[in-house]
């Protein structure tokens, strides 16, 4: 079980917390804020407590790896690098701060633009109830350091601005980073908010001990990147739904052609590996049984109905077709759970969207009837929002690598730090 801040007492207490605000920014405004949105009633609850104050952290991007990237293209072109002109102004929580002040209602002090330590005095200086926003973690390099020892020293001294750390940073849990988990060795108390508790209490039991029959549908562009949520959930799983473009290696891996889609040779084997384990655990594993083709891979590209398991050489598969939508629906229909990763199809794409949005609509109609459902990251969530259907769902994540890394089954830093 994981402690949450309901488990301990806040009462004017100082509060060092995580969340995930790495929202998509464009021209210095947030773009979707469903993450900031996400840990409000966290927040909300702490301020309650009759806190001394609330201290956030979050990171915004990797200023380190994006400049770099910058530089090479630099570099590449001929064209002179300025790194400090560069980064001025990109990756900065401050207007993530005023954007939060808004939706909160109170306000939200960021706590300035240098990098550097320092901030306790800052912090311990400041009334009772204020909340403060701290710089984005990545300017410290120490936040993402492999070497524990460099971790520490940065989880040293944001672990002096809190006597409770709170990790509500669902989204990071699966970083073993100074700020997400090191901080735990030099606070007192550490306990997860409400998005965590939310986020492992639907998608654990899924791994551990799920509602059966459980259904997953597992979608995506590559197969290696999969593999091992496809094994933790052969073990659960009654029937598994392979979908987009990982579906043609699968395909390929027996003997069915092709045609230009995406494959990847190299995990051929991988597939046969686990169409075997899916016979021999006695699972359902459903493979596209009709394809909706194209010529190019484009927005403009024309659809090509393809009535039957080969695809012609001239084409690649962008969609499911009718055959595979109906054999989904069953599947889905005798489901009490059903975990959802990854697009069945190029959702992107309105010409080819209507697999994805049939299968969230199947999705959404199961919950109706007391299915649980969860949707677990990534394209799958912006499929279900892009469909207005996430209403509709149990639960819909608010972490790509780390939902899919616990439905590996893997223990995360993040929330292993919250344990009891």
């Amino acid at each position: 079980m994981i402690k949450t801040v309901k488990d301990v007492d806040l009462k004017g207490k100082r509060i060092i917390m995580r969340v995930d605000f790495n929202v998509p920014m464009k021209d210095g405004v947030v773009q979707d804020d469903t993450r900031i949105i996400a840990a409000i009633p966290t927040i909300k609850y702490i301020l309650d407590q009759g806190i001394k104050t609330l201290t956030l952290m979050s990171h915004l991007g990797d200023p380190a790896k994006d400049t770099e990237s910058a530089r090479e293209k630099a570099l590449k072109a001929g064209k002179p690098f300025d790194e400090a002109a560069y980064i001025k102004g990109k990756h900065r929580m401050a207007v993530v701060a005023a954007y939060l002040e808004q939706k909160l209602g109170r306000p939200v002090i960021f706590a300035g633009e240098d990098s550097d330590y320092g901030k306790k005095a800052f912090i311990d200086s400041q009334k009772d109830g204020t909340v403060i926003m701290l710089e984005n973690t990545r300017f410290h390099k120490e936040e993402t350091a492999k070497d524990g020892a460099e971790r520490d020293k940065l989880a040293r001294e944001l672990a002096s601005y809190g006597d409770v750390f709170v990790n509500d940073a669902f989204g990071t849990a699966h970083r073993d980073h100074a700020s997400t988990a090191s901080i735990a060795k030099f606070v007192p108390v550490s306990v997860a908010g409400f998005l965590m508790e939310k986020e492992v209490n639907y998608l654990e039991p899924i791994v551990t001990n799920p509602q059966k029959p459980l259904a997953a549908i597992i979608g995506g562009a590559k197969v290696s990147s999969k593999i091992a949520v496809l094994e933790s959930l052969l073990k659960n799983a009654s029937s598994l739904v392979i979908g987009g473009a990982m579906a043609y290696t699968f395909l390929k891996a027996q003997g069915i052609k092709t045609g230009k889609s995406l494959v990847e040779d190299d995990q051929i084997d991988t597939a046969k590996r686990i169409l075997e384990a899916a016979q021999k655990a006695r699972v359902e594993l459903i493979l596209p049984l009709d394809h909706v083709g194209a010529a190019s891979f484009d927005a403009a590209a024309a659809p090509v109905a393809v009535d039957g398991l080969n695809l012609p050489d001239d084409l690649l598969g962008m969609d499911v077709g009718p055959k595979t939508l109906a054999r989904y629906k069953e599947a889905i229909a005798k489901a009490k759970t059903i975990v959802w990763n990854g697009p069945v199809g190029v959702f992107e794409f309105d010409r080819f969207a209507k697999g994805t949005e049939e299968v969230a609509r199947l999705v959404a109609e199961a919950t109706g009837r007391g299915a649980i459902t969860v949707v677990g990251g990534g394209d799958s969530v912006a499929a279900v929002n892009k469909f207005g259907l996430a209403s509709k769902m149990s639960h819909v994540s608010t972490g790509g690598g780390a939902s899919l890394e616990l439905l590996e089954g893997k223990k995360l830093p993040g929330i292993e730090v919250t344990r009891g």
